[in-house]
């Protein structure tokens, strides 16, 4: 006879500081999965966590639990060349680190199955990006991504229906509750949809910074600690990368505007230093944690795939097999059109970056239509930000802090008010600060 829980029982349990079972955990999941336990329970029980906290065996048992209300991948029987390998970023401004990371790695022979999520509030999604290219599948069947995974070595998509669907469920509670920030609770959702995909091994990505979700590198430190810990206590081995987020990663943010700078990074047109170092780094990091390479290998591997045009390659041959443009890398002005109304948002005086606030930078791209409030709201593709300078930059009249790309005047106005506040102008270049902070292992927590 299976034991029977009452889920206000549990709710108590947590909230009075007492420790809770496998089992218990497992009906809680359970019952947000079937829908048997109410919005209300669901609520009650994220704050209680969330001042409660969970243990970090309660957080492996949550994390299995919401992999398991679902269906979990299966590579075994694909026959694929190479080890199941992910990475997930705690996002940010500029971040489309992804669309050169899959191709990337693929190239060097690892097997990437990414699953992205869409944009909300100030941070732009993986999903928003290739949705502006026409055609391109965000949501293919499972036979399909098994197909694309196995010729070409990666897929970037959606989460599907059928993947750790507690999480979906659980989030929407969390997101109108106000406990989106306990980290127990994060740590279990970010896994979950990750140990779903049948991963043999995860690198992390966590942000700390003006732009971060996390704006507190102790924070974002703890953050990554916890993920390494329940990642590695739910059996897939996990390394985390702090990186910064101080100010834009790379030199756009946009949607269409993201996907061009991802092709110039792949052609080898352009590779700004803070996104060619970040891309690297977690490149290099994915082969060594899946055996592909070792620490010395990794970072020449990574440098080939990107200067022989083999992961370029890879990237246009994703695209095509999801669905997009076959000239896409050779004709990009063809399928990614920017807004027509160009604007240079010049500094009111000369001098140098010296502090930017990120979070304000991506809030601009939504003004322009880019991004979203809720997660109904439509996207415009086309606008967006190029040419974004950086902390330590130069600026001043022939120096535009950044070139924006919007449907009308008035909206343009606004924006470069909005960046013209977000950016501190000093008179000597302040000096410069690593990007990737700290790496950390199942050694480190």
């Amino acid at each position: 006879m299976t034991e029977h829980f009452f889920p206000q029982e549990i709710i108590r349990k947590k909230r009075d500081g007492q420790p809770l079972t496998e089992a218990e955990i497992n009906f809680m999941v359970k019952g947000i999965t079937d829908n048997s336990i109410s919005e209300g329970q669901i609520a009650a029980f994220a704050m209680a966590v969330f001042f409660r906290d969970m243990p970090m065996q309660e957080r492996v048992w949550l994390t299995k639990a919401m992999v398991h209300s679902g269906e979990v991948m299966d590579w075994s029987k694909a026959d694929l060349k190479g080890p199941v390998v992910d990475k997930h970023s705690t996002g940010g401004v500029g971040d489309k680190v992804s669309l050169m990371l899959a191709p990337i790695v693929a190239a060097c022979g690892g097997a990437v199955p990414m699953i992205s999520g869409r944009g909300l509030g100030h941070t732009g999604g993986t999903l928003d990006k290739l949705d502006s290219v026409p055609g391109y599948n965000t949501a293919p069947d499972p036979e399909l991504l098994r197909k694309v995974v196995k010729s070409v070595g990666c897929a970037i998509i959606g989460q599907t229906a059928d993947l750790a669907p507690a999480d979906k469920r659980f989030y929407a509670t969390r997101d109108v509750t106000a406990t989106v920030e306990s980290i127990a609770l994060i740590t279990a959702s970010i896994l979950s949809k990750k140990l779903s995909a049948g991963l043999d091994a995860l690198v992390m990505d966590v942000k700390y910074g003006t732009g971060a979700f996390k704006q507190d590198y102790e924070e974002a430190e703890e953050l990554a600690k916890s993920i390494v810990s329940v990642a590695n206590g739910a059996g897939m081995p996990t390394t985390a990368l702090l990186t910064d987020m101080n100010q834009v990663l790379g030199s756009t943010a946009g949607n269409a505007i993201e996907v061009r700078e991802t092709i110039d990074f792949l052609l080898g047109n352009y590779q700004e230093p803070r996104l060619l170092k970040v891309v690297t780094e977690l490149c290099a990091e994915m082969l060594i944690i899946s055996g592909i390479a070792d620490t010395t290998t990794a970072p020449m591997a990574v440098m080939g795939a990107l200067n022989s045009g083999t992961a370029a390659e890879r990237f246009a041959q994703m695209v095509v097999a999801l669905g997009g443009p076959s000239d896409l890398m050779s004709n990009p002005d063809k399928y990614l059109p920017l807004a027509p109304v160009r604007k240079d948002v010049i500094a009111p005086r000369r001098g140098y970056i010296g502090a930017m606030d990120t979070r304000a930078m991506g809030v601009a791209v939504m003004d322009l239509g880019g991004g979203r409030h809720k997660a109904s709201d439509n996207i415009d593709y086309s606008v967006g930000l190029s040419h974004i300078k950086g902390i330590g930059d130069k600026v001043g009249p022939r120096n535009p802090v950044a070139t924006i790309y919007a449907r009308d005047e008035e909206t343009a106005n606004l924006v470069q008010k909005r960046i013209l506040s977000a950016i501190a102008i000093v008179d000597e270049a302040p000096a410069s600060r690593p990007i990737v902070r700290r790496k950390l292992t199942l050694e480190d927590v």
